[in-house]
């Protein structure tokens, strides 16, 4: 019996209406996925791959599920030691290192509350957050300069008088605590461990994946020095963990009550595109929203191999890279690189014969500028897209360019939020769209509401929201953590409003506008960014752009246009007119960019969205 036939009633369906209607989930009280999933497959599948690694340094690993369960372990035996416990609210910024799997699922073991971070955090980034959830632990990679800003962060606090009780682990280098008290110091313990670990040679790799020379965790000589010099007040030791997991008991004793369905997981930040993140909560039923995630948009296979491009520090790779893929028995592809080049993860997804494959349209958009005919697809069967609408010029050619001796691939694209997970796309059983998000998932009502409330007719513009007063779907978050008020502000009268706007066709498909506070109004028109924004990026001089709304007497707001250009193109008048004309021919002409500046950059979140707020407040000011 399969890891899902323990939990759906039925799994094949004739139509999207079956699926939409009879879909359902049989969830158990305390169920946590490290224990009750991974741990299951490791018993009654313990050889099966589950985690396939490399980078782009040559260095690979294969590791079945008896790998990870061990590994998690060996993980949460050093955290218990070290102090971790339920309730515990502990970072990981371990970038796409293949450590970050056992280490997350060492906490789901716990009981504890990872929040996945990205190793762009600055200074200040890191010091909102540690107060905001009140960290404990960091667990971070061995890179001197990310060290130097958590030891930045916590002088700090310190000076401040904000920190408390943080002990920072770094996982592929060094571990520290701060501020904790005398008599239960877990820097103590694991220094006085790691003592007598250093007293033999430890520098090689000792784990029994089949893992290549310059694997993750030999990189980091001579770090803490590097991330203690650049500061005023040098603190305490980092200390390497590596060896105190590999030294660590492959076995280990399941806490009593350590968790209901309903204490937190996961904590996630927004990326931040209006305003200060926001913590995101997901309790222990989480994983169960990613089955259908994976099974059915991913359509990912039994000893398939899947892989979604995602930074471990977005909720995007909970999405796509552990709990639903591993939940359908999947492999799990990673490929851990710094520089994002499409030739050679185009090589890595060929070389190593991927059957699934997910991405934003950034990356599809690179590759369709390759000779993709030169590359052996024979493997790949289906292709999801997200994280923004896609052009049809990028769905066109990548289903040209996969058709070498078979059927071409076709791109399905999906909607979702860091609160919720995948609530529209375009399922198997439809025909994609290029640019819709698609229909519904199952357990999702849907609807669009205008601003005073009303459902939207057909083709009407209006927020899309989730109603939840029959069913809350698999997935949807709990609240932003210690914030009631704005959990109450975006989720009442059982409705949560998701401030993205959408419009539906006559087949019943949903079609992305714009966030609300990004959609422009002048003239009686709602103008959404993203259509103008995908005309301009048409036009070969455009590299990068962002529409925004100005204050204007005459029509209330006109639309402006933010371009960075391409190369061997310079900003001029000509070129200015130039583009306002391509984007009338392109779509409806009342949207044409009134103002056009080029600029040599745009401004961004860590993750990489557009800040278009931050360009607005800059026109403001100008004003």
């Amino acid at each position: 019996m399969s890891l899902l036939d323990k939990y759906l009633p039925r799994t094949e369906f004739e139509s999207y209406e079956d699926f939409y209607k009879n879909f359902s989930i049989n969830i158990p009280e305390n169920f946590n996925f490290a224990y009750d999933a991974v741990d299951v497959l490791a018993q009654e599948k313990p050889n099966e791959r589950a985690l396939q690694w490399c980078d782009e340094k040559g260095a690979n690993a294969v590791f079945t599920f008896a790998q990870i369960r061990d590994y998690s372990n060996q993980a949460a035996n050093v955290l218990k030691q070290a102090g971790i416990g339920k309730g515990d609210p502990v970072m990981l910024i371990l970038k796409r290192r293949w450590e970050y799997w056992p280490i997350l699922l060492a906490l789901h073991k716990l009981g504890a509350i990872a929040i996945p971070a990205t190793h762009l955090l600055t200074t200040k980034d890191l010091v909102y957050r540690c107060n905001a959830a009140d960290i404990k632990g960091i667990i971070c990679v061995d890179d001197c300069e990310l060290m130097r800003r958590i030891n930045e962060a916590e002088a700090i606090m310190k000076r401040s008088g904000e920190a408390h009780g943080v002990s920072h682990l770094c996982y592929t280098a060094y571990v520290r605590s701060v501020h904790t008290p005398k008599d239960h110091d877990p820097a103590l313990i694991v220094k006085e461990k790691f003592a007598e670990l250093t007293k033999t040679d430890n520098k090689t790799e000792t784990f029994s994946g089949s893992v290549t020379d310059g694997a993750a965790g030999v990189y980091g000589a001579g770090a803490e020095e590097k991330a203690n010099s650049q500061i005023s007040e040098p603190l305490l030791t980092w200390v390497d963990f590596k060896p105190l997991m590999n030294a660590a008991s492959q076995v280990f004793q399941k806490p009593e009550n350590v968790n209901t369905n309903n204490d937190i997981m996961l904590l996630y930040f927004t990326s931040g595109t209006t305003g200060m993140p926001k913590m995101v909560r997901h309790d222990f039923a989480y994983p169960f929203g990613h089955i259908a995630t994976a099974k059915y948009w991913h359509r990912v296979i039994p000893e398939g191999l899947h892989l979604t491009v995602a930074d471990t520090g977005w909720a995007k790779a909970a999405w796509g890279c552990i709990y639903g893929q591993w939940f359908c028995e999947a492999g799990i592809f990673i490929y851990d690189y710094d520089r994002f080049d499409p030739a050679a993860m185009l090589d890595v997804m060929c070389k190593n014969k991927l059957t699934s494959f997910c991405a934003p349209p950034t990356i599809y958009r690179f590759f369709i500028k390759e000779d993709l005919k030169q590359y052996d697809f024979s493997s790949l069967t289906h292709c999801s897209v997200a994280g923004e609408p896609l052009n049809p010029e990028i769905f066109d050619q990548f289903l040209a360019q996969t058709s070498s001796g078979k059927e071409g691939i076709k791109l399905r694209e999906c909607y979702g939020q860091t609160e919720l997970t995948v609530s529209l796309c375009t399922w198997p059983w439809l025909e994609p769209k290029p640019g819709s998000m698609g229909k519904p998932a199952p357990g999702y009502d849907i609807d669009l509401l205008t601003e005073d409330g009303t459902p939207c007719k057909m083709g009407e513009q209006g927020e899309i929201v989730v109603r939840t007063d029959k069913r809350k779907p698999y997935g949807i978050f709990g609240g932003y953590y210690r914030d009631d008020d704005l959990t109450a502000s975006v989720w009442h009268d059982d409705i949560y409003y998701t401030g993205d706007v959408a419009w539906k066709d006559e087949d019943g498909y949903f079609w992305f506008i714009g966030r609300n506070d990004d959609v422009i109004k002048s003239s009686g028109y709602r103008i959404g960014p993203f259509e103008v924004e995908s005309a301009l990026l048409e036009h070969s001089a455009v590299l990068e752009c962002a529409i925004t709304g100005v204050p204007d007497e005459e029509r209330g707001t006109i639309v402006k246009a933010t371009v960075v250009l391409a190369k061997g193109f310079t900003a001029s008048e000509k070129l200015k007119i130039e583009l306002q004309d391509h984007v009338k021919k392109t779509t409806a002409p009342y949207k044409y960019p009134r103002i056009v500046e080029f600029v040599k950059e745009l401004p961004k979140t860590i993750s990489g969205k557009i800040r278009r707020v931050e360009i607005r407040e800059e026109d403001a000011q100008q004003k």
